[in-house]
């Protein structure tokens, strides 16, 4: 099949970056933050030390910066940016034993030589998994399968479990990052998540695949433009996509999400992406 990559969402800018640092009230430094200009399409993310690199015109803009186990900072650029750890109030919960005896795989993407790009922004690339009533006897989430397509080895990639309400995501289900490498070239990607023993919500739930913008995932993209050739900042891993007839995928960027729609062609020439939704390929092992 012949490979597609795709530009969309993707953007590059050319203005001057700004140096700072995310530490907790401990002084730590706090990796793999997600950083935006608020209301604006530029964003980034920490390092392992908590250091980060940011396109910034107007320092009057607000920075958002957003990570899991800490409460959302909005404020002007400061070389070093305090995040206050979130105090999560735990509601009664019935305490279950994961069996393991039985599982179902659940999502029905495939590899195809499809990808999406992140280009140089932490985008989230989600898909919802709405809840059916079978899944009452695998009610535990095992696993999450997602295909990849890395122009580096090791390329490290964060995966987010969200709640849905009005089929929109809202909160992260983990309470700490959940950090994965793929290895390089086309890949399917099994994760355990078992240990975490989340049970599989009525509301359903989306899982997200966060692109992480630091140093070590930066890589060249070349192609050619006309008769030129031109090479773009780009972050691995590609993410392979599948389409699909309903629209039960989301894209965060910008601070916000957005829900994909369906994008409408008239062309002669019938192709796979034609009146259908971008779907980052993701699967899920659930068990009892």
């Amino acid at each position: 099949m012949k490979k597609i990559i795709l530009f969309l969402l993707i953007s590059f800018s050319l203005s001057a970056q700004i140096k700072g640092v995310v530490v907790d009230e401990n002084n730590i430094p706090i990796p793999y933050v997600n950083i935006w200009i608020e209301n604006e399409n530029i964003g980034s993310t920490s390092e392992d030390d908590g250091s980060f690199k940011i396109d910034l015109k107007d320092e009057n803009k607000n920075l958002v910066f957003s990570a899991i186990g800490y409460k959302k900072e909005v404020s002007k650029f400061k070389e070093k940016i305090v995040l206050e750890k979130q105090i999560y109030k735990l509601e009664d919960v019935v305490i279950q034993t994961s069996k393991q005896t039985k599982e179902i795989e659940i999502g029905d993407s495939k590899k195809i030589h499809h990808t999406q790009l992140s280009g140089d922004k932490p985008w989230i690339y989600g898909k919802l998994f709405s809840y059916e009533a079978n899944y009452s006897e695998t009610s535990f989430l095992k696993s999450i399968i997602f295909f990849t397509n890395s122009r580096k080895e090791e390329a490290k990639i964060k995966i987010r479990i969200y709640e849905v309400k009005d089929s929109i995501p809202t909160d992260d289900i983990l309470y700490e990052d959940l950090i994965v490498t793929v290895k390089k070239g086309m890949r399917k990607n099994k994760i355990d998540v078992s240990k975490y023993k989340i049970m599989f919500p009525k509301n359903g739930l989306i899982v997200g695949l966060e692109w992480l913008i630091i140093d070590y995932n930066k890589y060249y993209f070349d192609y050619k433009d006309g008769k030129s050739e031109k090479s773009l900042v780009n972050y691995a891993p590609d993410l392979v996509i599948n389409y699909s007839d309903i629209e039960n995928s989301y894209r965060f960027s910008g601070g916000k999400w957005k829900k994909n729609k369906l994008i409408f062609f008239k062309t002669k020439n019938k192709n796979p992406w034609d009146n259908k939704v971008m779907v980052p390929a993701i699967n899920l092992v659930l068990t009892n």
